[in-house]
């Protein structure tokens, strides 16, 4: 195999490519955060939620009762309406 240009290739190789790299001052950077209000607003309502119970006593207590005693009564049609409202919802 010849190489025609072989003081080229030559040069590539002994070419000793001295740069130098400059030197970078460190600086510090600190990373900054900063919440709008409505990001705030937010947080304290789902600080608000978190705290809330999961169950409402004063609700579930009077049909708790009702229950066990044997008196609480639910109509056919309240039923009915629950459920088509539940079936308009889903399609």
């Amino acid at each position: 195999m010849r190489i025609e240009a072989y003081t080229q290739v030559q040069q590539l190789y002994n070419n000793k490519n001295t740069a130098k790299t400059k030197q970078t001052t460190k600086a510090s950077f600190a990373d900054q955060l900063q919440i709008s209000s409505l990001g705030k607003d937010i947080q304290t309502a789902k600080q608000a939620v978190a705290n809330a119970p999961d169950i409402r006593g004063e609700v579930v207590a009077p049909i708790k009762t009702a229950i066990q005693n044997g008196t609480y009564q639910v109509s056919g049609g309240s039923i009915a309406e629950k459920l088509l409202e539940n079936y308009d919802e889903t399609r």
